[in-house]
């Protein structure tokens, strides 16, 4: 199994247990929540790995380096 299709599992599984916990109450503003709480572990493992090297992490992600500084200190990662 590749790791793309883990990732992918857990997301799925995680949504399921989502809808599961809401007891038949619709969601409201699923996408914009569900991207933020992807990002923020995103970044902050990314970094780790990068060794907090902004430039590399932002290659890594195929995001501007200006970009992630942003999203670093929205997500309260960095000052």
């Amino acid at each position: 199994m590749t790791n793309k299709k883990k990732i992918e599992e857990c997301i799925r599984d995680g949504l399921e247990s989502y809808f599961t916990d809401l007891n038949g109450v619709e969601p409201a503003a699923m996408y914009e929540m569900i991207l933020k709480v992807v990002e923020r572990p995103l970044l902050d493992v990314v970094m780790k790995h990068a060794d907090q090297n902004q430039s590399r992490a932002a290659e890594w992600l195929g995001i501007n380096r200006n970009t992630l500084r942003r999203k670093l200190v929205e997500h309260k990662l960095i000052k």
